[in-house]
């Protein structure tokens, strides 16, 4: 009997040891709305004549290489608590071409990771784009493609319409907005499927724009619908500005992003920024009320209790306090460029972090 017990008692404590031995891949995941990253080169075709030297803007060279450091700086942080690596991908918004992102990623903070990108020119009318950066060492991209969002003002096409159907009238209505970037590659050997966003914005009241956000929504919904269909065990990873709060219609209906998951469905989404809201986080201010505008959700295929292939561990704010205003009207907000100061932007970035066992 004595021998059972001392048996048992080795036997736990070396699990115990081999447990606390584990080694993990955990990876961080970024998106980060950069806030009018422009050069200061005048570009004919957009609406960047306030990002100029001559311009409202007073943007000079001094103050986009300003711009470039600070943001490698974010970059270079986020995720650390975790894991020392910089984010192995990186969602970004409000770009304004390839350039600024080549000028980013030599940045001295940021050049050691060799990161690639992936970037389309979007239809957007201030020429702002978003793109993928990526690790090239660990993320290996096969495909990717930026997927129009067809929207007009006062009209919805249904889905038996095309525009070739349309009305003239109504296709000089188009809103032009960004594309959502679709990417698909192999994360350490297992594929997972990355879709980039930054939906229409506000203009003219949240009730009168909801219905563009809608529709953004519903097309991302149709884009994982298409990956699940391909493969019912797709993972799949949608971030963005969202213009959008977790809670609302664009999210919650027609994208069908869940709060917990153990509400998530087969197929399903799920959103971990809301419960983040609902205990009053946010990742911008406007008129001292904060929201969640920035998010990252994961497909249900990426919430399992499994540890031998990648899954959703955490969620979080990278809100350090150098990324806030500490006087001022705006005290308390992101630190947001001025006349006189380069910021870094309005927003806050978001992260998570996915796990896998490392055999």
């Amino acid at each position: 009997m004595r021998f059972n017990i001392r048996f048992c008692l080795l036997f736990f404590f070396v699990t115990f040891l081999h447990a606390q031995y584990k080694k993990y891949n955990i990876p961080t995941l970024d998106f980060y709305n950069f806030k009018i990253l422009f050069d200061t080169i005048n570009d004919p075709a957009t609406n960047d004549d306030e990002w100029t030297p001559n311009g409202i803007q007073n943007w000079t060279k001094e103050k986009y290489h300003q711009k470039l450091q600070n943001l490698a700086r974010v970059l270079s942080e986020i995720g650390t608590a975790e894991n020392t690596n910089a984010p192995t991908l990186i969602g970004g918004s409000e770009i304004e071409n390839r350039g600024v992102l080549e000028d980013l990623i030599k940045q001295p903070k940021l050049l050691n990771y060799n990161y690639g990108i992936i970037h389309f020119d979007s239809p957007d009318k201030r020429g702002i784009d978003v793109a993928l950066l990526y690790q090239k060492k660990y993320f290996k991209p096969v495909s990717f493609s930026n997927i129009p969002l067809i929207i007009y003002k006062n009209k919805t096409i249904s889905k038996e319409e095309t525009e070739e159907d349309a009305e003239p009238a109504i296709l000089n209505n188009r809103v032009f907005t960004r594309d959502q970037l679709l990417i698909t590659g192999f994360l350490d050997g297992e594929e997972i499927n990355i879709i980039v966003n930054h939906w229409p914005s506000r203009s003219g009241g949240e009730k009168a724009s909801g219905k563009y956000r809608e529709a953004a929504g519903a097309l991302n919904r149709k884009i994982i619908d298409s990956l699940q269909k391909i493969n019912p065990s797709a993972k799949v990873i949608t971030m963005g500005d969202l213009n959008d709060g977790p809670y609302n219609k664009s999210v919650k209906v027609a994208l069908g992003a869940k709060a917990k998951k153990t509400e998530v469905p087969e197929f399903g989404i799920f959103n971990p920024f809301e419960e983040m809201f609902n205990r009053g986080q946010g990742t911008l201010a406007f008129r001292d009320s904060w929201d969640i505008f920035d998010q990252i959700m994961v497909t249900e295929s990426l919430i399992k209790p499994d540890f031998s292939s990648f899954n959703f561990w955490k969620a979080g704010i990278f809100n350090k306090l150098y990324l806030i205003q500490n006087s001022g009207k705006y005290k308390g907000y992101p630190l947001r460029h001025t006349l006189t100061e380069v910021g870094y932007s309005d927003h806050f970035p978001v992260y998570i972090y996915l796990i896998k066992e490392a055999f």
